[in-house]
């Protein structure tokens, strides 16, 4: 991953390969932002002019590459649009500086450093700018000829180090948001490597495999239950959607204690390594990134292992519900009646809706537990994605209070979120003849039943929240921001967020 560096240096004798600016958009044109003075002077305070007149307007995302002036070692400026001038006296938000510096992170691929002159006014620009960089730097190349190679024809490695302008070596505050940046992308970086890597590779043997070998490195208890031991635990909803497929399920569990520690949360992942549909066969077109059906199971993976680097003062418990959906003669049918961990009798009309099976049985277990809140994870309808698009998570919840801290929590982080009500009377369409539920309902507000079918699981007295990741969870358009093509990591940063409210007394 890349290395940042604190650095209070003068910006023209830096050697570097690139220096990056902030422009803003102004109501009379583009605006040279804090943290590019040194560089402004050096264009006779003319640089806006100049960045105006090769197209620049200061909206968010844009990039212009120019010569350095004279006296400046290193030899390109970068120009990095932050979006909409703020008010006087208003510094820049976080997400405009994320995104930003995410942007020309990526840009930067193949350098070997490149200087930040962002606008640095708090600890919290630093913190942004720092994730900026790491996240927009990322690149999965591990099934590339050419990338054992960074000289190789058309190989570019990721941008090897940021010095990050303006911020304080000495500062404890500074210091403090680079390493939380660190521990936090490192840990969401490693979740995309997760939804990125083919499913031929990352069974959930090995999922869980990888699990076990990160707790090990960080002082995090885990337990793996194989499908013997499901089988004799009574873990109808794994095995029925495990069932398929030679590869067999897991149940993973995560727990990171601290001695302080006054809550426990919960976080479950649904981990389905790949999704056929099962028997009811997914058509052509909608096989191809099934890969990423496990991205619920991989933000938890991370957001426990973040927890644990950052030390916060609270219990994290982590349920990865890892199953392969795949037809064969052994796959659960529809009609078929599984007997969940929970007691409940589910009628399988749909096997394509296997997410909220395996979520079932992990939900019941943690609720077990009686954690303070529990909140899951999963690329779990389509519906969400029709209702939201493919930016936007939804968030729903068994109390209204909890939803909106979630909500909150994602919104502060830049993870976009939207809250999403449970309607009642959406219950109705799951009634089953033969079983205590069926896992469909009505198709108009297909998001909700699962949700609804989800609360089903929770215990009672259980606070509970539920995020439809389907949308943001991989992004098979173009890179935007500090988001890459493939595997997001989306929720890792709203999951860390909610443990850190949570240690210090701020989540209710």
């Amino acid at each position: 991953m890349t290395a940042l560096t604190l650095s209070t240096a003068a910006t023209p004798g830096l050697r570097a390969d690139a220096i990056v600016i902030g422009v803003a958009k102004g109501a009379k044109g583009p605006v040279v932002a804090p943290g590019a003075e040194a560089v402004d002077k050096a264009y006779d305070g003319r640089l806006a002019g100049v960045l105006e007149t090769l197209g620049a307007s200061g909206a968010e995302g844009e990039l212009t590459k120019l010569p350095s002036p004279a006296g400046f070692k290193a030899p390109l400026v970068v120009a990095v649009g932050l979006g909409a001038e703020p008010e006087k006296d208003a510094g820049f938000d976080a997400e405009p500086l994320r995104r930003a510096a995410g942007v020309a992170a990526r840009a930067l691929a193949g350098s070997r450093k490149a200087a930040f002159a962002l606008p640095v006014d708090s600890p919290g620009a630093v913190e942004a700018i720092a994730e900026g960089v790491l996240l927009g730097a990322y690149s999965f190349d591990t099934y590339k000829e050419n990338a054992r190679d960074a000289k190789a024809k058309n190989g570019k490695a990721p941008l090897a180090e940021a010095a990050l302008l303006g911020g304080k070596p000495r500062d404890a505050a500074h210091k403090g948001a680079v390493a939380r940046a660190v521990a936090v992308c490192e840990e969401l970086n490693r979740a995309r490597d997760l939804i990125n890597t083919p499913p031929n590779d990352l069974t959930p043997a090995i999922f869980a495999g990888i699990a076990q070998a990160a707790a090990k490195e960080h002082g995090i208890k885990v337990q793996v239950l194989d499908d013997k031991a499901l089988v004799k635990g009574g873990y109808g909803g794994i095995l029925g959607v495990g069932g398929g497929s030679a590869a067999t399920p897991r149940l993973v569990k995560l727990s990171y204690t601290h001695p302080k520690a006054g809550k426990h949360l919960a976080f479950v992942g649904k981990g389905i390594t790949y999704d056929s549909g099962g028997i009811s066969l997914k058509p052509a077109g909608h096989n191809e990134t099934m890969k990423c059906d496990m991205s619920g199971a991989a933000a938890v993976f991370a957001a426990v292992v973040a927890a644990a680097r950052l030390g916060l003062e609270v219990n994290v418990t982590g349920w990865l519900a890892l199953a392969e959906n795949m037809p064969s003669g052994s796959a659960v049918r529809p009609g078929d009646v599984l007997r969940m961990f929970s007691g409940k009798s589910v009628e399988v009309l749909n096997t394509d809706a296997e997410g909220r099976l395996v979520l079932a049985d992990a939900l019941w277990a943690a609720s077990l537990e009686k954690p303070d809140a529990i909140v899951d994870v999963a690329t779990l309808t389509g519906a969400m994605m029709l209702a939201l698009g493919s930016r936007t998570f939804g968030v729903m919840a068994n109390d209204d209070a909890f939803r909106s801290a979630v909500h909150e929590a994602a919104e502060e982080v830049g993870e976009p979120a939207w809250p999403m009500p449970l309607p009642e009377h959406l219950r109705k369409g799951m009634e089953s003849q033969v079983a205590d539920i069926a896992n469909m309902g009505e198709r108009m507000g297909g998001g909700l039943v699962a949700g609804l079918f989800l609360r089903e699981f929770v215990g009672e007295g259980v606070t509970w929240a539920h995020l439809d990741i389907a949308g943001p969870a991989f992004n098979e358009g173009g890179p935007f921001g500090y988001t890459p093509k493939g595997g997001t990591g989306s929720a890792v940063r709203t999951l860390v967020r909610l443990a850190e409210l949570t240690a210090a007394g701020d989540l209710g």
